[in-house]
């Protein structure tokens, strides 16, 4: 096949890219630049799409003997991603930019480019298993547990999986690290980017004052009765207890935590853990990595990125999906994704909306 490897800079895509080679491909090698205003260094492990990273990336490429380009996505990223993730944030809601990028950056605006131009597939270095299956390619977790990334991929349709690669899927992160380095590629032992990599500095709530502006709102309990201040409901996320700035303590002296967001009327409601507890959770927007699934449907889910796989059962319809989980399940903000799994297949996934009890 022909197939563009998109190549982050990082060890991973260095390695799947290597693979596609190995395994017969005509592999071109592509960069995606996702700033309008890259910095030249990476700081340590965080953030990504650097100066250094292109480097990294071309350097990759050419040690495999690979063409390589750099294509410059960044207003496209900066529409569908960053402003989402702001919109998202102002509405009270808690989005995951990682998701998104695979969604609308990846898997389509990359996926779609690549085809146009006689691409048969794009390979990245996600750690996911792709399986053929009675109803065609399959979505699977990768077999490194620590290192799965499938609910980030939940988002994806079956013709885009259908013209994925994920050469790492079936192999324990230190195996290839090792690999990169018996391949003498460069970026062996460079350390995983981590947190959101247009937030390079980690200060989310700096980044969010710059465009929302600060407004001052109360922080009330389960009674309405104000209980502290804040400059932004978008400082916070559902299940969040540090950094409350609480001026009245709980008359039982435990910890409260973020129970509701209001950014109409500038409220964040606060309480104790047990009220955080949800068995309902209704999504929108369902994606299905296979065929299309509607009706009744017996499972498992997961809500957070590094979360455990919950027990479930669902209503699967065209335009949402509701979960009920068989046991109460805490800290599960609006914004994010559920995505729903038969033993380790990837059945789809949609992004949460509402909860209950």
């Amino acid at each position: 096949m022909r197939v563009l490897a998109a190549m982050s800079g990082g060890v991973d895509s260095a390695v799947a890219a290597a693979r596609a080679v190995d395994a017969g491909h005509d592999v071109t090698g592509v960069h995606l630049a996702l700033s309008k205003n890259p910095q030249s260094f990476r700081s340590g492990a965080r953030g990504c799409c650097s100066r250094e990273d292109a480097h990294d990336a071309r350097r990759a490429a050419d040690r495999l003997g690979i063409p390589f380009y750099v294509w410059d996505l960044s207003d496209r990223f900066a529409a569908d991603v960053v402003d989402d993730f702001v919109a998202e944030y102002a509405a009270g809601r808690t989005p995951n930019p990682c998701l998104r990028c695979n969604e609308k950056i990846k898997f389509e605006a990359v996926l779609d480019r690549g085809v146009a131009l006689g691409f048969d597939a794009v390979c990245t270095g996600h750690y996911a298993r792709l399986v053929d299956g009675p109803d065609g390619v399959e979505l699977h977790r990768a077999v490194d547990d620590g290192k799965d990334q499938s609910y980030v991929l939940g988002v994806l349709r079956a013709d885009q999986v259908a013209r994925s690669l994920f050469p790492l899927g079936g192999t324990p992160k230190p195996e290839v690290r090792r690999e990169a380095e018996r391949r003498g590629l460069s970026v062996a032992a460079k350390p995983d980017s981590h947190d959101i990599c247009f937030i390079p500095d980690g200060d989310t709530a700096g980044f969010l004052d710059a465009r929302l502006g600060r407004r001052a709102g109360s922080v009330v309990d389960e009674t309405g009765t104000t209980v502290g201040e804040h400059e932004g409901t978008h400082h916070f996320t559902i299940g969040q207890r540090r950094g409350l700035r609480l001026g009245v303590p709980a008359a039982d002296g435990k910890p409260r935590y973020v129970l509701d967001i209001s950014p109409v009327t500038g409220t964040v409601t606060v309480g104790p853990q047990e009220a955080l507890a949800v068995r309902g959770i209704d999504a929108r927007r369902p994606s299905w990595a296979g065929p299309v699934r509607l009706g009744p449907w017996r499972g498992h889910v997961q809500v957070r990125a590094h979360g455990a796989a919950l027990p479930a059962s669902a209503l699967l319809q065209a335009d949402r999906v509701e979960v009920t989980l068989d046991e109460p399940a805490t800290g599960v903000p609006p914004g994010q994704a559920v995505v729903l799994y038969e033993g380790t297949r990837v059945v789809g996934g949609a992004t949460i909306e509402g909860t209950s009890a």
